[in-house]
């Protein structure tokens, strides 16, 4: 044999980043009529007005919205905001709370001395809260249910992700004379280094934005001068981006380029993990109003990926049930899923299934088949989420449905 082949490498090549490819890609304009449901478009990036929507959630108008939001986050500018997506009236009282405990852990971990380090960011020039989303549920579980039961979270989710998905948080809090981070893209190959990144074949490279969404929700005002994430729509489809992010000509462009919207409190913007963004610098002066800005970065991870933390679903069950209950309650006890029977499908019943995807586990594996078999009537064992939708049905007591649980936990164990 020659060793020659015909056959195309299964990696990008250095030669496939070419600067003017990225700019042609990202010199691109958003026809407004793509994104009839959007309110607004604002610098190439779709705003939609979740206020006025409310009162209009029925099924095919959140199916449509969800279908515009997948073409934003998939072939489109990569990323959109949702106009009081934390509506004050209606849960001014949970990002006020969610505030308070979010302050309360953030001055424990800096009384303890623990060091905070950052993604692309200086080392301490944040207050950051690793997995917020665990200590938000053990600091204050009345405002995380009613946080995380949030419909509109669940339908963002779903839209990219679909069933089954994974939610991780981080709080960050930026002061006053905090630095802008770099330009990149994010978890997974946006956490590797660049060696390591190259290894991965090219279909692999592409596949890596289906895995994850990100997003954050705005827990103060965000003018533009406190920095809210700078943007650069459409960098999402620029094949080999994963490897181009890091070069110094590629960030220089995104530098000249980025858009960035302000944001009010209760305010979401989510957005493909492939596009080049950047949280921004904070230059507000302290001594004329200037005010740390706060976001409650959330990291939704695709239950066929693996996600960036740790979450234990158990804990924030426990010390949610008795309060899950009482939904359940006011719900009349039909909490049909609001995907397959819309008709049947309250707030308060979205609120719930909302929750429960958020807190518990939806995908069954990896597990142990020899203990934890297929159901008779169907390819896979039961899901956390399955546990905790009987357990309110058969009205389990909390310890009832921690038991089940941590049974369903003894038996995945090889």
């Amino acid at each position: 044999m020659n060793g020659h082949t015909s056959i195309p490498s299964r990696h990008f090549q250095p030669a496939s980043l070419q600067l003017n490819d990225f700019k042609q890609i990202c010199s691109r304009t958003v026809d407004t009529s793509t994104y009839p449901m959007a309110c607004a478009v604002e610098r190439n990036i779709p705003i939609y007005d979740l206020g006025a929507l409310d009162e209009a959630m029925t099924g095919a108008t959140v199916s449509q919205l969800q279908d515009e939001w997948h073409h934003v986050l998939h072939t489109g500018p990569g990323v959109f905001v949702l106009r009081d997506m934390y509506k004050p009236a209606q849960y001014s009282h949970v990002l006020s709370a969610s505030n308070s405990a979010f302050d309360r852990i953030i001055a424990r971990e800096r009384e303890s001395n623990t060091s905070q380090g950052d993604h692309f960011a200086t080392s301490g020039s944040n207050d950051r809260i690793w997995n917020s989303f665990n200590k938000h549920g053990a600091e204050d579980p009345a405002s995380f249910v009613d946080y995380y039961a949030n419909p509109w979270l669940a339908a963002v989710c779903t839209a990219w992700l679909g069933p089954g998905y994974k939610v991780t948080a981080q709080v960050n809090a930026v002061h006053p004379g905090g630095a802008a981070q770099e330009a990149h893209r994010d978890f997974h190959l946006g956490f590797q280094e660049a060696d390591a990144c190259a290894r991965f074949p090219a279909p692999t490279q592409l596949a890596t934005q289906f895995l994850t969404l990100q997003g954050a929700v705005a827990h103060t005002d965000m003018p533009v001068e406190s920095g809210p994430t700078r943007f650069l729509p459409f960098s999402q489809t620029y094949a080999p981006g994963y490897l181009a992010w890091r070069r110094p000509e590629f960030r220089a462009y995104f530098q000249e380029n980025y858009v960035a919207l302000p944001l009010t409190l209760g305010d979401g913007v989510f957005f493909n993990p492939a596009l080049f963004h950047a949280a921004g610098a904070n230059v507000m002066d302290p001594n004329n109003g200037g005010f740390r800005r706060v976001a409650n970065l959330l990291q939704v991870s695709s239950p066929f990926g693996k996600p960036m933390e740790t979450v234990d679903s158990l804990p924030l069950v426990e010390s949610t049930w008795d309060l899950l209950v009482q939904r359940y309650q006011t719900a009349g006890k039909c909490i049909a899923d609001p995907d397959l029977d819309p008709q049947r499908s309250s707030l308060e019943a979205r609120e719930i299934r909302a929750f429960i995807q958020a807190v518990a586990e939806g995908y069954p594996f990896p597990t142990n088949l020899d203990r934890r078999p297929p159901a008779p009537s169907g390819m896979a064992p039961e899901s956390e989420q399955d546990i905790v939708l009987r357990g309110l049905e058969a009205r389990w007591s909390r310890k009832e449905v921690v038991d089940a649980l941590e049974e369903l936990r003894r038996d995945e164990r090889a």
